[in-house]
């Protein structure tokens, strides 16, 4: 078999969302990244191969590399097809210069030399080879910590008793116990009468009775069909997947064959062999979140991103208990979660981020949600660069450089609440003015509307926005933030596939094209760059002009009449 050693500035276990995330901003900040998956694909949980909708804080959607490939989709997904989905994730990677993808390779091995990781060395099933990776930081992103296991850093298992971090909602006594994991189906209507006759192995389910508190109907993705929280999700994870398909060919032959369900018309579209998971290893760092973090908002000084999903802390028992699946305890939404939470206690150069942060059970409950794991990846992966650049370990960019990795991420469009961007001195040394609106927002850094302010621009197609400034400027670079509808609704992949399915399309409060113009030595206006496509909440443009005066002009929306605007920063 070959082996093949390779050097890295940075690499990353795990290319879910969190993983994924945390590489794409690393290698845009100037590290060499590698991003060594296990899978085919990426994606993880919202892969094609589980289908998990990418949930996160209620009212706050996740901007940043997240909303970008989320609108990414939409541009080019129409018909809302997981082929389509794998391969906007799997573009993302291809795109970036600075990125190298490990495909289909399973972390087997860890060289650790003085609690710092030298090397991770990993099996490529499809080209028998040995990838033995080389690099100054590394980061588990794998959700289960197979990286951060064999790499000898701390970590935990189960639930924790109620008693040790004070949360009323933890058992009384410590146990093994987690949340379980799923196997997905996924059903299509047709336009005539389908029939369903399932294997000799499948479960029977008779009555209603016989599937209590678990809804079965077209309008479900039948997150309840989990199993594993009384076992070990790790080790148990083939016997437990056989378990639960005789679980889903079961409920769906209940659903056509046994009592009226609406369903006389739709087939199976779709079966995920391969279970999501919840819940397995967690990772210690610096500060464990719990219960009472979340419930007090999280506002820790070194906050890096932020969940808001309800404590949704489902029994261990899965589809084995008869009751309600799941116990919604209740979070405000936004809390923030602190960097402490997202790198190791004991292994000097190892970051984590996703279902594995630094969190009680309680609260990974909430935080292990997609959208939430997404932007912590894109934290760790924007640490990582500051560590770099300094040559600090991460616990180091939390003790000397937290004000500027905050900054770095809000430049990039990631939110972080009870924190504002400081945009440039030229900006905010610069006259504004506006057609018509109050442009005064636009420089106040906050780029969404929160605590009930709009903290936009409003105007209309052809109006403009200007700086100016008393002697002629040089300006290199401009940075803009349109109105994406954050409180939209459909953003996620399909669970069922109707006749009538309503594909996806670019949110019409976009800005899709726009135009530049500059006062030159003449005093006349000259358009420098107009875009007529643009589909991105988030535009970074390079401009290298010199003038005393410069102009946003919009041209034309997605769909809506007013154009809104969060922020416009030059440099």
């Amino acid at each position: 078999m070959k082996t093949i050693t390779s050097k890295f500035d940075f690499c990353i276990v795990g290319g879910g969302m969190a993983g994924l995330c945390a590489a794409i901003a690393g290698a845009r900040h100037g590290l060499r990244v590698a991003l060594i998956q296990d899978r085919p694909v990426f994606g993880g949980n919202a892969s094609s191969e589980i289908r998990m909708w990418i949930c996160g804080a209620h009212g706050y959607r996740e901007t940043g590399i997240l909303e970008e490939i989320l609108l990414e989709n939409f541009h080019r997904n129409g018909n809302a097809n997981y082929s389509i989905w794998d391969s906007v994730l799997y573009e993302k990677v291809l795109i970036e210069p600075n990125l190298t993808p490990f495909l289909n390779c399973s972390c087997t091995e860890v060289v650790t030399e003085n609690n710092r990781i030298r090397s991770v060395k990993g099996w490529q099933l499809t080209t028998e080879t040995w990838h033995i990776i080389e690099a100054d930081y590394f980061a588990d992103c794998s959700g289960d910590s197979i990286l951060a296991f064999l790499s000898g850093a701390e970590f935990r298992v189960g639930r924790e008793a109620s008693g040790e971090f004070n949360e009323s909602i933890q058992p009384a006594e410590a146990d093994q116990k987690t949340m379980g994991m799923s196997c997905l189906f996924q059903i299509r209507e047709t336009d005539r009468p389908q029939i369903f006759v399932p294997p000799s192995w499948a479960e029977k389910y008779e009555t209603d009775e016989d599937l209590p508190n678990r809804p079965h109907d077209t309008w479900t993705n039948f997150w309840w069909i989990e199993l594993g929280g009384e076992d070990d999700t790790l080790h148990d994870a083939e016997m437990l997947r056989d378990q639960l398909l005789k679980i889903v060919f079961g409920v769906w032959d209940h659903m056509k064959n046994h009592g009226d369900h609406g369903v006389e018309n739709w087939v199976i579209d779709w079966i995920g062999f391969l279970p999501g998971k919840r819940e397995s290893r967690r990772c210690i760092g610096d500060h464990i979140l719990t219960q009472n973090d979340v419930l007090a908002e999280g506002r820790f000084e070194d906050v890096v991103g932020y969940g808001g999903w309800s404590m949704d802390d489902h029994f261990p028992a899965g589809f084995r208990y008869s009751g309600q699946p799941t116990i919604f305890h209740k979070a405000p939404s936004p809390y923030g979660i602190p960097l402490r939470c997202l790198y190791s206690k004991n292994i000097e150069n190892l970051f984590f981020a996703g279902r594995n942060i630094s969190a009680s059970h309680a609260a990974l409950s909430s935080t292990r949600v997609m959208g939430t794991c997404a932007i912590l990846g894109q934290a760790v992966g924007t640490a990582a660069a500051l560590a770099a650049r300094y040559k600090f370990s991460p616990r180091e960019v939390y003790q000397h450089k937290i004000h500027e990795l905050q900054q770095m991420l809000m430049k990039d469009d990631c939110w972080l609440p009870w924190q504002s961007r400081t945009p440039s001195e030229l900006t905010t040394t610069a006259i504004i003015s506006a057609s018509s609106g109050n442009p005064a927002p636009l420089r106040n850094g906050v780029d969404r509307p929160f605590e009930g302010k709009d903290n936009c621009w409003i105007g209309k197609i052809g109006d403009w926005l200007e700086y100016s400034f008393e002697q002629p400027k040089h300006i290199s670079s401009m940075r803009l933030v349109f109105d994406s509808n954050l409180q939209r609704s459909g953003h996620n992949m399909p669970c069922k596939y109707t006749l009538e399915l309503k594909g996806f399309h670019t949110p019409q409060t976009i800005v899709k094209k726009f135009r530049i113009d500059l006062l030159n030595e003449l005093q006349e206006w000259v358009t420098i760059i107009r875009i007529d496509s643009n589909h991105q909440r988030f535009v970074n443009l390079n401009i290298e002009s010199k003038t005393k005066s410069i102009r946003f002009v919009p041209l034309e929306t997605w769909g809506d009449e007013s154009v809104q605007m969060f922020a416009w920063d030059i440099s």
